[in-house]
């Protein structure tokens, strides 16, 4: 008996001959439901045997029974990313989405247009290094490579939303989950790229003390506490900041996108909304701007723009975070004190606090963070000076001899007297 002749039952069905006489066999299953349309999704599938029919069907329906069955979907790796960052929107702020964007915008030229099941580990490697020799195209001299930094938070974002599409079954595995950026990569970006220390003590007092003057001294001291500058300029007089207790509360933000559009919002996370004490120093300052803005006030009378913030211009209108980053950037030149970003006062002030016996769980709230972690992770950053300390300890290890080596005290190695 002929194959073609064998007695079938099921699901699987043989095709009448076709033009050349050739005779075939289809099954049709029900695959679940589609992603991209939400709907069921039914596949058919045509073989030249019904050996390889069994074999394909029996494939499908195991791999369904156990969860890790793929429907079939021709959407694009840029349809996904339209997609994921679509859910992303529901539970992210507007600004965090921006950075979302442009981070994946890195990976969407090469790669969007490949079809999401197409998608593999090669050719995200291929991106990876092509990003890191190549791939600048704002910021920068367009063609040169991308920082370390940059790469990885686009590689962590794609991996994110392929992470999605896994668990949505459109993917049976994550081409991206073990692409990261080479070792020898990392040391030769740390050799040829000086990061940045953010100031110590001595250039702390420098700064407060060349800037004592100025108009923006008291919001200058906020930074120095450890504010975020979307904080500094988000403070409000009336909702924010309580002179007779001596207290300010952390709960409006002001940040741009793009350096172009102001987005006004709440604190980043719930923990970032505290209250926090004003040392005496700052405290004054605040009371001495309330009094200069008062004065300004009268003097421009109509003219001047009753805006409530802190943070204010002589006519009244709120800085932006844009114009309060360039103005200590020129009194930074002026002083000629070392520049650095003015975010970096946070790790300041937060190293100060470390390293003098602040509890952690007070670090933490003060930083405005759940987690006491994320503040030692990344903010307290102690330099070599604050290190002298465990120096000198250390010294106490010799015992009261050390420094007396081969003074004739007669120890051989090894505690043997000669």
């Amino acid at each position: 008996m002929q194959e073609g002749d064998l007695p079938l039952s099921g699901p699987i069905k043989k095709l009448p001959p076709n033009s050349r006489g050739k005779i075939r066999y289809r099954f049709v299953i029900d695959a679940g439901v589609n992603p991209e349309t939400g709907g069921r999704k039914q596949i058919s599938r045509t073989f030249d045997t019904l050996k390889e029919a069994k074999q394909e069907y029996s494939k499908i329906t195991t791999q369904r029974s156990d969860g890790t069955f793929v429907v079939p979907s021709k959407i694009t790796v840029n349809e996904w990313l339209d997609k994921w960052l679509e859910l992303k929107s529901r539970d992210l702020e507007e600004t965090t989405m921006y950075n979302y964007r442009v981070t994946l915008d890195r990976v969407r030229g090469r790669l969007g247009k490949i079809p999401l099941q197409g998608l593999t580990e090669e050719a995200v490697e291929e991106w990876r290094d092509w990003a890191l020799t190549s791939g600048r195209v704002r910021g920068g001299k367009a063609g040169t490579g991308l920082s370390v930094k940059s790469v990885e938070m686009s590689l962590g974002r794609l991996r994110e939303a392929l992470n999605r599409a896994v668990t949505r079954r459109m993917i049976p595995f994550n081409p991206a989950a073990n692409v990261t950026i080479p070792l020898r990569v990392r040391k030769e970006e740390r050799r040829v790229k000086q990061e940045v220390r953010p100031w110590g003590v001595p250039e702390i007092q420098a700064f407060i003390s060349g800037v004592r003057e100025d108009r923006l001294y008291a919001p200058l001291l906020l930074s120095l506490m450890g504010l975020r500058p979307a904080e500094v300029c988000g403070l409000r007089w009336k909702e924010d900041v309580d002179l007779e207790r001596g207290v300010i509360r952390i709960a409006n933000t002001r940040t741009m996108m793009g350096n172009r559009h102001v987005v006004e919002k709440d604190t980043k996370s719930l923990s970032g909304e505290r209250e926090l004490p004003l040392p005496v120093p700052v405290l004054q300052a605040l009371k001495a701007l309330k009094r200069l803005q008062a004065q300004e006030k009268l003097a421009l009378g109509e003219a001047y723009a009753e805006s409530g913030y802190v943070l204010v211009h002589e006519s009244g209108e709120a800085f932006t975070i844009k114009q309060l980053r360039r103005r200590v950037y020129r009194l930074m030149e002026i002083l000629g004190i070392r520049r650095v970003r003015l975010y970096d006062a946070r790790s300041s002030c937060l190293t100060y606090l470390a390293n003098n016996g602040v509890p952690d769980h007070i670090l933490a709230r003060w930083a405005g963070h759940s987690d006491v972690k994320t503040t030692k992770r990344w903010y307290v950053k102690p330099d070599v000076e604050d290190l002298r300390g465990a120096a000198a300890t250390w010294g106490a290890l010799h015992g009261p001899a050390a420094g007396v080596a081969g003074s004739g005290s007669g120890i051989r190695p090894g505690g043997r007297s000669r």
